[in-house]
């Protein structure tokens, strides 16, 4: 957690690699919550309610999902060892899936670890048309319900930048991150984590961003405004107010 506060995050070399080494990229990439581009095409699907769409229902089997063989990709980075630690992270409430199904099928989702007004997306996967696509849509929906101000995406591709992720500067990452750690932990507790005084434990510094609680108040929104039979439809018309 401490390496996520100061602008770093761990990757292996294969599935069976036994050590982690940790990056620091030179550009960054980040998707401006306001700034999501939610599609004519990607509307439709939400508001059709193509998928039936859940927080932390299978985060074991999403990050399994992750780190599967994948038609473009040789290999992956997410070892055994960062499975076992992500699931750990999962259990103290700091780690969160979003998952897309079609029926008791999972079709599709994404998982990342959140911690103050932070969410850093580690992966996503999809086995059906646009679920990658919904997943994230939600994702983005309810950190906007959370309160959230960064979503780190660590890379750009042109997945993400079609879905509205820019690059920035590592520089400018790790002012934006300790501005929205600052929101919620103050100043002298922030500065102090970021200097490597604080290892995140504690109620106040260890304090997760409350995803489920913004996906969950996400679910009521929809059901005050009568479409608790279609929450996509809310999500939809939410995102494509501001993109």
């Amino acid at each position: 957690m401490l390496a996520y506060r100061s602008g770093v995050f761990p990757m292996s070399d294969s599935r069976e690699d036994p050590e982690v080494f940790w990056v620091e990229p030179r550009r960054r990439a980040v998707l401006p919550l306001p700034g999501f581009h939610c599609s004519r095409s990607l509307a439709k699907v939400l508001r059709r309610g193509t998928f039936t769409v859940t927080c932390n229902a299978a985060f074991d089997r999403v990050i399994r999902e992750c780190a599967g063989p994948r038609a473009d990709a040789q290999g992956t980075w997410i070892s055994t060892r960062i499975e076992r630690t992500y699931l750990a992270l999962h259990h103290q409430g700091r780690a969160h899936s979003i998952e897309c199904w079609q029926g008791e099928a999972l079709v599709g989702g994404l998982y990342g670890v959140g911690f103050d007004r932070v969410f850093c997306g580690e992966s996503m996967f999809s086995r059906a048309t646009d679920a990658s696509k919904v997943a994230l849509a939600w994702l983005v929906a309810a950190l906007r319900r959370a309160g959230a101000e960064l979503l780190d995406c660590q890379f750009i591709t042109d997945h993400l930048a079609s879905l509205g992720a820019v690059e920035i500067s590592q520089g400018e990452y790790l002012k934006r991150l300790r501005r929205a750690q600052r929101s919620t932990l103050g100043d002298a507790a922030a500065e102090g984590l970021a200097l490597g005084l604080g290892d995140g434990g504690g109620d106040a510094a260890g304090a997760g961003l409350a995803l489920p609680a913004g996906f969950a108040a996400l679910l009521a929104d929809a059901t005050g405004a009568g479409l608790s039979s279609s929450p996509g439809n809310f999500i939809a018309q939410s995102l494509t107010q501001t993109s």
